[in-house]
């Protein structure tokens, strides 16, 4: 059975896919020119990002490769800058919002793929994505086309569609592991009707070409104790009570900012109604792809813990779902209501803080959702100029986010470094997982943090300790981030 509307409407309109792609283009230049002249730091997950791109591999201890690969190309195009490293992930979003449209446009109509894509495109959690370079950005362009690819190999003369959908899928993959879960998604629906049933070969092999793809990661993990599964399912699991309601109505909460407070609410209505709502097979086929991901972060949320974004995937489908429920059922203005939304949350988070200081105000750091983008340089700055009295000595932190950033904002950059690990021996992060300590005994070190409770024990490892001196960054309002650093002589290595 082929579903969606595209025989009725294989002319198009043109000028929606105008108004698409020239209004999803002038938000990717605001974009850009924020990247360009925001002023913000890297958040430290990106400076480790940067830190694995300068030798790409095949994978990584938390992550598999895609993003180190995207920010090796872009750095080594435009320098080693923030923007630089940044530089792919609004570009992904706009390639993703123009497949929703495809999506959209192939199984309802033009207009509604113009408002999935414009949807998609200002969704907070989208905006968020588009100014950080994170795993989240590829994966959400693989998820896109693989669904694109998906209804397009369903219909009659499609088969080689079946081939972009591996494709898609296992480049997804090398982005996150979470990709897995469009594969299921697509499973389920291909058992749940009857008349799919027929495409499982052809999806199989699909399968197959994406494991394919995917294979380099896996052999990389099995070279290195699979470090990325243990990490992974680490950090999924339940570290506290059994059972955390809380949690679950923080997650539930979130979504709401991820997904703009009105989308989410529609699909909420959407879900309650669904006897009603999902009655089309374009409807159930989007359903399929969004609720039971959704679900699944719902009950882990509860059983343990999960992130706002570890759900984002599931909104590509959603965005469509969403809108097409909204047009077809008169509520357009809703529509309009919502991107007009999260396009205030967008322009709130992004010029709050500036906003601010252009009117004398130090914006506290509770109300600036970019505080953890600011003081980084100023940190690196800081301890460059302590590390430069005292030549030959390494660097030295306690904290995986700490050392990313000094990594990054110490010039020249500190590449040398040793991040502590003397307490566990555990391979904690990319690293421990390729330190050796044992190579660095005698040397001198300058230990930057945070931790108080740790600089004792540290201590003990050393010969001799210098005076103490102190960083303080202030993050607004009253905020701020407290360093310890002190010179230390004549590593004796960790315990044995």
């Amino acid at each position: 059975m082929t579903i969606g509307n595209h025989s009725a409407n294989s002319a198009g309109d043109a000028r929606y896919w105008f108004y698409a792609v020239n209004t999803v283009f002038f938000v990717t230049v605001l974009r850009l020119a924020w990247l360009a002249f925001g002023g913000t730091d890297l958040y430290p997950d990106e400076a480790q990002y940067w830190l694995w791109s300068l030798h790409p591999a095949f994978g990584y201890y938390s992550k598999p490769p895609v993003v180190a690969w995207l920010i090796a190309l872009t750095t080594r195009l435009f320098g080693d800058t923030e923007g630089a490293v940044r530089l792919a992930a609004p570009l992904l979003h706009f390639a993703a919002a123009l497949v929703v449209f495809r999506i959209g446009e192939h199984l309802y109509d033009s207009r509604v793929g113009c408002w999935s894509a414009l949807l998609y495109v200002t969704l907070p959690g989208v905006s968020a994505s588009a100014a950080l370079m994170s795993t989240d950005a590829p994966l959400l362009l693989c998820w896109a086309v693989a669904l694109y690819a998906f209804v397009r190999a369903r219909e009659p003369g499609g088969e080689r569609w079946w081939w972009a959908v591996g494709a898609a899928a296992g480049v997804g993959l090398l982005s996150k592991y979470a990709m897995v879960y469009w594969l299921a998604s697509a499973l389920i629906y291909l058992l749940a009707f009857r008349d799919e049933r027929r495409h499982l070969g052809r999806f199989g092999l699909a399968v197959v070409l994406a494991l394919l793809i995917y294979a380099p990661n896996f052999v990389w993990n099995a070279l290195h104790g699979f470090v990325s599964y243990h990490h992974t399912s680490a950090n999924a699991a339940s570290h506290g009570a059994l059972f955390n309601p809380s949690h679950l109505v923080e997650f539930v909460g979130s979504q709401f900012a991820v997904f703009g407070p009105i989308g989410f609410a529609a699909l909420l209505v959407i879900i309650g109604a669904a006897r009603r709502t999902l009655t089309s097979r374009p409807a159930a086929l989007l359903a399929i792809f969004t609720l039971p991901t959704l679900a699944m972060m719902v009950v882990v949320s509860f059983v343990t813990h999960a992130e706002p974004n570890w759900a984002a995937p599931v909104y590509v489908s959603a965005a469509v779902l969403v809108t097409a429920w909204l047009v077809r059922g008169g509520h357009r203005r809703w529509l309009i209501a919502a991107v007009a939304i999260d396009v205030a949350i967008a322009v709130v988070a992004f010029a709050a803080h500036d906003v601010a200081r252009a009117a004398g105000y130090s914006l506290p750091a509770r109300y600036d959702v970019l505080h953890r983008l600011r003081g980084w340089r100023q940190l690196g700055v800081a301890v460059g100029g302590i590390l430069a009295r005292h030549p030959g000595a390494l660097l030295l932190s306690d904290d995986r986010e700490d050392m990313a950033v000094l990594m990054f904002y110490v010039h020249p950059h500190p590449f040398d470094a040793l991040k502590w690990n003397g307490e566990s021996h555990q391979i904690n992060d990319q690293f421990d997982l390729e330190a050796d300590p044992k190579a660095d005994i005698g040397r001198d070190f300058v230990l930057v943090t945070h931790h108080p409770e740790n600089i004792q024990r540290i201590l003990e490892r050393f010969a001799a300790a210098g005076p103490v001196d102190h960083v303080v960054i202030p993050l607004g309002g009253g905020a701020a981030r407290n360093y310890t650093v002190r010179f230390l002589h004549d590593f004796k290595g960790y315990r044995e």
